[in-house]
Order: structure tokens, then C-alpha cells, then sequence
């Protein structure tokens, strides 16, 4: 299936991280760090109802990233792993989601904390996060499991841009 799929940014995320050497690699180890969203005013009406969720889901274009690799060495390991068995951003379609707390909704301006994502990245859609959706029990996080406690002092180490 060779079919081209074309997605019109929404928005654009904003941080206080220019480039992705340094930044946090995922939003549990950005506690804190505040951001915010700006949706295009002509999908600004979408944003209703939204502030009732204390947490959303933000769907991103890594738009830094060039080519792909099917093996990677991602930022939590030395070992290499093939790229869907991790989290790295240089992938075949370098989409990047983030958990982050909302805080505010100002118009079409969304103030939103523990963001892990670059300034200026393209917004590809939002959703609101429900832990009785999102949350399930799992028995097994692979080669995470060595390296899970390590994750709130891991940064993006620039590999990947």
C-alpha cells in the first residue's frame, strides 16, 4: 500500500528548547516545564470543552528529523533495538506524541506543562487523555525494563537531528 497520506498542521507547539540536543526525552522527565500551544484560529472552535481535562494529548511532527533508521541506539540504552520497539524520533512517519498537563485555555492559545518537545514543532492533533481509556496493566515493557529508573535525568543527546 503505497498510498500517500498528507497531514495539514494544526498548530504549532512552543517551548523554551531550540533545538532537541537537551531536551527532555519524554514528558515525565520535563515535570514542570511549561509551554504552550497555539491552534490555528480556523480550528479554534475544536478547543470547546477541552479545558474540562486536566491532561491532553498532543500529536506532533518531528519536523527536525531527516530519513529514518530501522535499527536505532535510543537514548535509554546502548544496545540497538529495531525503531518500533523504541521510542526514537527517526522513524518511517516521525510522529511524536506527549502527555502534558493543560493548564489554561486563553482563545486559541493552550498554556500546558511537562513538555518535552521542541519550539515550533508542527501540531498535528489533539485529544484529551482519560486514564480509564489510556491506561492499562501490562505485563512486559521490554528492553525498558532495565532502564525505566533512569529516565527523569535521560536528555536528547542530539543523535537523532
Amino acid at each position: 500500500m503505497d498510498k500517500q497520506i498528507i497531514y495539514k498542521p494544526i498548530g504549532v507547539i512552543y517551548s523554551s528548547f531550540k533545538m532537541s540536543k537537551g531536551t527532555p526525552i519524554q514528558p515525565k522527565s520535563a515535570k514542570g516545564i511549561k509551554g504552550k500551544v497555539v491552534v490555528n484560529e480556523e480550528y479554534k472552535e475544536g478547543l470547546k470543552d477541552l479545558e474540562s481535562f486536566s491532561h491532553i494529548i498532543l500529536i506532533y511532527h518531528f519536523h527536525l528529523i531527516r530519513g529514518y533508521s530501522l535499527i536505532v541506539k535510543p537514548y535509554m540504552d546502548d544496545n540497538l533495538h529495531g525503531v518500533f520497539a523504541t521510542r526514537a524520533p527517526k522513524r518511517p512517519n516521525p510522529i511524536g506524541i506527549s502527555v502534558v498537563k493543560l493548564l489554561d485555555i486563553e482563545g486559541n492559545v493552550l498554556e500546558v506543562e511537562d513538555v518535552d518537545i521542541v519550539d515550533g514543532t508542527p501540531l498535528l492533533d489533539i485529544k484529551p487523555y482519560v486514564p480509564d481509556f489510556d491506561i492499562r496493566e501490562v505485563e512486559k515493557i521490554g528492553w525498558l525494563r532495565k532502564v525505566i529508573n533512569s529516565l527523569p535525568q535521560k536528555k536528547d543527546d542530539g543523535r537523532f537531528c
